[in-house]
């Protein structure tokens, strides 16, 4: 269990290259990148494997600059009491981008040309002459009027499909889970495909925004194939095991499948006839690096100095405005009589109870409480001392 103050320096640890942008967010507050640190209190990282680790106790808080939080062992975080946290839509315009790109180019056979074209430059004066009598195999395909299925209607879905439309497409859209948020902002133009089988009979081109679960696993297989349209297109930037390559290598060779553009290539698929291998660009921008770095470190900063919590993957997200009153922030088993056994060890040390919020996630819950009177250094240890025993708690701290 590991305890912080707000006039402590909080140490932050990097496990890959962050943005300086992002790194700068710390420059206010009291706070020191240090990479050399045994015992952090946060760790920011992009896609270091974390799984081998093992976590001091002082640590507090892991940030992902990015979406995907396979390389992070959020259950064993979950049950240190160490808040993980993601950065989902940072990316998201620099992923958009590239399925657009990809699309296109791949439907005009443009990867392919560009690359016959290369071979073409011993030939000297004969090249023109070879262009125009060898263009006629790369003839392809316009994708205005086509349909466009998107499965995944998040940061990314929603703005392939507004811009999909914009592009001259039909869009069907697939996700039982859609936020009130993302709602807002998808066009209404979209249609909502009621089943999964639904998108697949319809769409001519299917691109998948969804994390890599036990239910998605290999949902792109010969039964879902079965389903779809000759020649159906399909892009993933999401994870390589969302498709079954085997089933994916036999619908390329029959022609059910017209192509697979994917950003996660591997032997299998380099050795698959019509293929469109990214070396895993989706998210590669400058400008998304950024995003994501900045966006991470402000979460930490966040979390560190109040306990507010915003885009993580197990605590519950949980806001209570921070007014410079002593704060009581604990982690908990989601049980009941657990915040009256909170409030009742405050009252034991007559302490007054200004504000309170408490949110939970499955199986846990985060209560944060303001206190009126100030909490001074004899107090504090020995209030967190309390909570700590109720059976239950997983960490406390005094901020």
């Amino acid at each position: 269990m590991s305890t912080t103050t707000l006039d402590k320096v909080k140490t932050i640890k990097t496990l890959n290259n962050i943005a300086e942008s992002g790194l700068n967010v710390f420059n206010k507050g009291n706070f020191t990148v240090d990479n050399d640190s045994e015992n952090p209190d946060a760790y920011v990282l992009r896609s270091f494997n974390m799984h081998a680790m093992e976590f001091g106790d002082n640590l507090k808080a892991i940030a992902r600059a990015g979406a995907g939080v396979n390389n992070i062992p959020v259950e064993r975080c979950t049950e240190q009491g160490i808040v993980v946290f993601n950065t989902p839509g940072a990316n998201a315009n620099a992923v958009k981008e590239m399925i657009l790109t990809t699309l296109i180019a791949s439907s005009r056979n443009l990867f392919a040309g560009v690359a016959w074209a290369r071979t073409l430059e011993n030939e000297g004066a004969e090249i023109p002459k070879l262009v125009e009598a060898g263009k006629k195999q790369f003839v392809g395909k316009e994708i205005k009027g086509k349909t466009l299925g998107v499965i995944g209607l998040g940061a990314i879905g929603a703005l392939v499909a507004n811009d999909a439309l914009a592009l001259g497409m039909d869009v069907i859209g697939f996700d039982p889970f859609i936020s009130v948020d993302t709602a807002w902002h998808l066009s209404s133009t979209v249609q909502r495909a009621m089943t999964i089988e639904q998108l697949f009979a319809n769409a001519d081109y299917i691109t998948v925004h969804v994390p890599l679960t036990d239910e998605t696993r290999a949902m792109f297989n010969k039964d879902t194939f079965a389903i779809m349209k000759e020649d159906a297109y399909i892009l993933n930037f999401s994870r390589g095991e969302l498709v079954n390559e085997t089933d994916m290598e036999a619908a390329l060779e029959s022609g059910k499948v017209g192509k697979y553009i994917t950003d996660f290539p591997n032997e299998t698929v380099m050795k698959m006839k019509n293929t469109v291998p990214i070396p895993h660009l989706g998210a590669s921008s400058r400008e998304s690096e950024e995003n994501c770095a900045v966006m991470a470190a402000y979460q930490v900063k966040e979390f560190l100095e109040t306990g507010n919590i915003k885009n993580s993957v197990n605590f519950p997200n949980t806001n209570l405005p921070y007014t410079g009153k002593a704060r009581v922030a604990v982690f908990h088993k989601n049980v009941p009589n657990m915040v009256g056994q909170i409030t009742q060890a405050i009252s034991s040390y007559e302490l007054n109870i200004a504000d309170m919020v408490n949110r939970s996630r499955g199986e846990y819950a985060y209560t944060m409480i303001d206190i009126d009177n100030e909490v001074n250094g004899e107090i504090g240890p020995k209030l967190e001392e309390t909570i700590k025993q109720i059976n239950g708690v997983v960490i406390t701290r005094i901020i």
